[in-house]
């Protein structure tokens, strides 16, 4: 009896003192079973990239205990990181392929630049918010992310001089799609957003642009994000 005792107080000992790096891995996967893959997530890349990203450095420390549940993170001014499920929803819709380069607005954390990072060969990412862009790029060149550029700058232009591309992402809300993003948008390409009011919920929407700048929209499912400030709140 008294070894038995002790090979299980061995055991709970050892496992109050796992690294931290072990505790989170366990998480991911966890998140990436249940609420990713487990909601109906399918692509292999996709999965295996959220599987991989270390979502806690991505926050602020006050939250990384929250890091892998399925749900949004304040990420300061007023942001939030948006939930697993809605990343990885997005990111799907957009059918990316490793030679695709994409253009996200909203950076965030970075954490939608660096899924997107795992999956396509180059991402160009901008942040209307100067401490957020600063912070996101130092987190993402610590983590590797080489092939992601962050600009600071309103979105709701976009980026021309790296235009067109085959597929962008608005991570806030917006009740019309910026023009000048249709424009730098490949024939073929794709655009997820959430579109709708920007004070309550909003419809997250796929743009497919057609032969002759046809757009062909298809709505996906309801979601709630921050609004999309700059320009995009003089056109409410």
């Amino acid at each position: 009896m008294r070894i038995l005792i002790s090979a299980v107080l061995s055991i709970l000992t050892l496992s109050t003192h796992l690294p931290a790096a072990d505790i989170f891995q366990e998480q991911r996967q966890t998140m990436v079973t249940r609420d990713i893959k487990g909601r109906g997530i399918r692509d292999r890349q996709l999965l295996a990239a959220m599987e991989k990203i270390p979502r806690h450095l991505l926050v602020g420390e006050r939250y990384r205990h929250e890091a892998y549940s399925d749900h949004p993170l304040p990420i300061g001014e007023r942001q939030t990181i948006s939930q697993p499920y809605v990343v990885a929803l997005m990111t799907e819709a957009l059918k990316l392929k490793p030679s695709d380069r994409v253009l996200e607005i909203g950076t965030g954390s970075g954490y939608q630049a660096a899924v997107l990072a795992e999956m396509v060969k180059e991402v160009k990412s901008i942040e209307i918010r100067q401490g957020l862009a600063q912070t996101a790029a130092a987190r993402l060149k610590e983590l590797g992310y080489t092939t992601v550029e962050v600009k600071y700058a309103d979105g709701y232009f976009g980026w021309e001089e790296h235009a067109p591309f085959d597929a962008i992402i608005i991570t806030a809300a917006v009740n019309h799609i910026p023009p000048p993003l249709i424009k730098q948008l490949k024939e073929g390409g794709r655009l997820i957003l959430p579109l709708g009011s920007t004070v309550y919920y909003q419809t997250l929407t796929l743009v497919t642009k057609r032969k002759g700048g046809e757009l062909d929209v298809q709505q996906l499912d309801p979601v709630a994000f921050v609004p999309m400030t700059g320009e995009a709140q003089k056109k409410r």
